[in-house]
């Protein structure tokens, strides 16, 4: 009966291990390994940085409460796919802009962290509301003023 039991535990114990290396998500990640942390959160702008361990990958989403959304690598190596095109690299300073609804995901192919600003773009129909093309302008001129 007590080698049953022990046979029976150590069965349960393998179906329900975790892969050697597996992550599982902390608070506030939406998938594990990618952590975002908000700056700014605006009625008309929302603005994040987002570290993503090697390995990591987002779940393609997308974003129905935003008009537009640019994410923006500033360090490591990540692949970004949008829509239904194939995965592409993203290299560091590169700008790509997604209009609501747009489903994209990422994933940090390299072997050190990573990490990515996103800015959403709430609304733009307020008076005063930034303006997409300078939002863009912004998202660049950050991404060249980060460390290398």
């Amino acid at each position: 009966m007590r080698s049953s039991l022990a046979v029976a535990s150590l069965a349960l114990a393998v179906l329900i291990a975790r892969p050697a290396g597996a992550q599982t998500a902390a608070a506030g990640e939406a998938d594990p390994g990618v952590r975002p942390t908000r700056l700014i959160d605006r009625g008309e702008v929302r603005v994040s940085r987002v570290e993503i361990q090697p390995g990591a990958v987002r779940r393609v989403h997308m974003h129905d409460d935003v008009e537009y959304h640019l994410w923006i690598p500033i360090e490591g190596q990540l692949q970004i796919t949008i829509g239904s095109e194939a995965p592409v690299a993203a290299a560091s300073g590169q700008a790509f802009f997604l209009k609501r609804g747009t489903p994209h995901g990422f994933k940090n192919v390299g072997a050190t962290p990573a990490a990515v600003f996103e800015i959403f773009v709430k609304q733009t129909k307020m008076a005063g509301a930034p303006d997409p093309q300078a939002l863009r302008a912004l998202a660049l001129a950050l991404a060249h003023d980060q460390p290398k």
